[in-house]
């Protein structure tokens, strides 16, 4: 059995939602001279972007393909205040506070606001939730490489229909061709023996026509040969070539 056509051409798409992540797949692929892989991934992900590739080339062999990724947590990330961060702070605006008669006791929201004393809890840091987000994404990336293979095997379907007719109707017109040009040697022979018995008959200044035409008779011989799929064939083309040489030798004595 013939393996199917596949096109360059196609569109997939595939989303999903896992620990607190959602994400869409879109992948694009259009016609080119080798397999060229673009990957728009967001911050985090980057890590993943070998190992898609090698599962990309495994299932693809042409075109150029973009693969874009969005994401979006299902909650704001959790924030949380480093204890180091905000004791070192506090008991610099404690002392700074002695300094200064009259100064008011530093406010809880004036502390938070100062860089580093925030930071993203430690449950969406987690490693295993990292990890987990990641293989779903992955995975998600394999559904639309699939998805995408699909659509390039429709499109090739359609493609080799259309390939097919044509390469029919190419085999019709070489068909016709032959049996059009069947006549072609015998009309091409005449002509060119009535232009040689005209040309002796003429009697004045013919060498150098001469000469021409079996120039014309030399070109002739070597897309012969040039086209012969036998060996015979070839055999005689080079028999007519040296005879036409041996003609042209004779002519360059003809006034």
């Amino acid at each position: 059995m013939a393996a199917a056509t596949s096109s360059m051409t196609g569109f997939a798409r595939s989303e999903g939602v896992a620990a607190g992540l959602s994400w869409a797949w879109e992948l694009r692929s259009v016609n080119g001279r080798g397999l060229e892989l673009r990957f728009r991934l967001p911050g985090g992900f980057d890590g993943l972007e070998p190992v898609l590739k090698e599962l990309a080339a495994k299932t693809l062999k042409r075109g150029n393909v973009t693969a874009n990724l969005t994401v979006k947590r299902e909650e704001a990330p959790k924030m949380a205040a480093d204890p180091v961060a905000l004791q070192q702070v506090l008991g610099l605006a404690l002392e700074l506070m002695k300094q200064i008669p009259g100064a008011e006791p530093p406010r809880a929201e004036a502390l938070l606001a100062l860089p580093g004393v925030l930071r993203t809890a430690s449950a969406v840091e987690d490693e295993a939730v990292l990890k987990a987000q990641a293989e779903a994404v992955r995975a998600g990336f394999v559904v639309a490489l699939e998805g995408l293979a699909v659509a390039r095997r429709g499109e090739g379907a359609r493609l080799a229909a259309i390939l097919g007719g044509q390469l029919e109707e190419v085999a019709a017109l070489c068909a016709r061709s032959a049996v059009e040009a069947a006549d072609q040697p015998a009309m091409q022979r005449a002509r060119m023996l009535e232009t040689v018995r005209a040309l002796l008959a003429e009697g004045e200044n013919i060498g150098r026509r001469f000469d021409f035409l079996v120039q014309e008779f030399n070109r002739e011989a070597n897309t012969l040969c040039s086209k012969s799929a036998s060996v015979a064939l070839t055999a005689t083309g080079l028999k007519l070539k040296a005879t036409i040489e041996q003609l042209r030798e004779q002519v360059q004595n003809v006034e």
